[in-house]
């Protein structure tokens, strides 16, 4: 029980001064009018620059997460957003009904499409049934969005705490053969999952997570893939059926199986990047693992395994709920006093830490628990 509180504390602890650092980067970044709210401080000649392109996959139940999702970039970014939404039919109303009701300052950053699920009509059932239903939608990206170069597809249960265009400006660091980056799916290969468990090929020594996925689609329309199918290299369009057909009775995990075997065969085609940007529950659960995210913050939290619904990662669940609860026009009183955006999170997490801190102090006896929480306000 100990052992559990510990690990609780560190990943509360840890996430909350992520948090810190994260909200004070976006405080520099406005410009403070007392009589208007806030502004965005905007980079220089932005209209000149090209849109970041977004793309997730909704179904089922996930409008409201994939707004918050979506909510959570306009807020932190600077740049043009293009969203490139991916929904089953009836999810179409509400998703421009709730963008088109967004405030004229946040909806002028952004231009969106939303479009039907979509697969090859000879197999349309068969990728459907993987994993999730829709989730194998993004393999198709390249193939539907033929006139887009480049997109950073994301989960409906990603949210962004840094610029979107922080992570899109990791295009510009491909060497010529990389296509695509993704975050590692373990860091500590003694709980990685691949490494233990899979029954097929993966990239590197744990498997890569594909909830955060930045493509340069022109590059994997033209690729010509390696593979353990035939003798000869594959373009794209080409490798995913015959792949599924092979694999389909030893992958776990869908299309995210499919894109470790994938790049397992041609791992110059894959950048890697860190931890911080793709920061999931397994970071901290059992220990905090995400070295990177130590030294830098939490830039891209990655709420799967329905974290933000549940009270299993309170940390989690009060992000999530402070970018929902977040209104669009902030009364800002002093510059010490931030936005009610700040004011959010610190009163969610608070509010959340309330609940259990009676139990958490009074049996683990970790104050500095409490005294970074309590808020002054004593115990019963």
């Amino acid at each position: 029980m100990r052992r559990y509180l510990r690990v609780l504390f560190v990943c509360t602890l840890f996430v909350f001064c992520s948090l810190l650092y994260i909200f004070n980067q976006l405080v520099s970044s406005l410009d403070v009018d007392v009589s208007a709210g806030w502004s965005l401080s905007a980079p220089r000649d932005p209209e000149r620059l090209e849109p970041v392109e977004l793309a997730v996959v909704a179904c089922g139940s996930r409008l409201e997460e994939t707004l918050i999702m979506l909510k959570s970039a306009v807020l932190f970014s600077h740049r043009r957003l293009r969203f490139h939404i991916f929904a089953e039919d009836d999810l179409h109303a509400g998703f421009r009904q709730a963008l088109e009701s967004w405030p004229q300052r946040f909806r002028s950053k952004v231009n969106y499409s939303v479009y039907p699920i979509s697969f090859p009509s000879d197999s349309a059932s068969e990728w459907k049934r993987l994993f999730k239903p829709c989730a194998s939608q993004r393999l198709f990206l390249p193939l539907i969005l033929k006139q887009v170069d480049s997109v950073l597809y994301v989960d409906t249960d990603v949210l962004f705490l840094r610029p979107v265009e922080d992570v899109w400006s990791f295009l510009s660091r491909f060497n010529r053969s990389q296509v695509a980056a993704m975050a590692p799916e373990h860091e500590e290969p003694r709980i990685g999952w691949y490494n233990r468990f899979a029954r097929h090929p993966y990239y590197g020594k744990t498997g890569v997570n594909s909830g955060v996925m930045l493509m340069n689609m022109t590059r994997i329309r033209d690729k010509h893939f390696k593979n353990d199918l035939t003798a000869v290299d594959l373009k794209w369009a080409d490798l995913l059926m015959p792949l599924l057909h092979k694999y389909k009775l030893n992958i776990t995990w869908g299309d995210q199986d499919l894109l470790n075997i994938i790049f397992h065969h041609n791992p110059e085609a894959l950048l890697l990047i860190e931890c911080h940007w793709n920061y999931r529950p397994d970071h901290c659960i059992y220990g905090s693992n995400c070295i990177s995210a130590e030294q830098s913050g939490v830039y891209i939290l990655h709420g799967n395994r329905g974290v933000y619904h549940d009270d299993k990662q309170p940390a989690f669940r009060a992000v999530y709920d402070a970018i929902k609860q977040f209104l669009w026009k902030p009364v800002i009183t002093t510059l010490s006093h931030n936005s009610d955006f700040f004011f959010h999170i610190i009163l969610r997490y608070k509010l959340t830490i309330a609940r259990q801190k009676v139990r958490i102090v009074r049996k683990s006896r970790n104050y500095l628990f409490y005294f970074l929480f309590s808020g002054g306000n004593g115990l019963p």
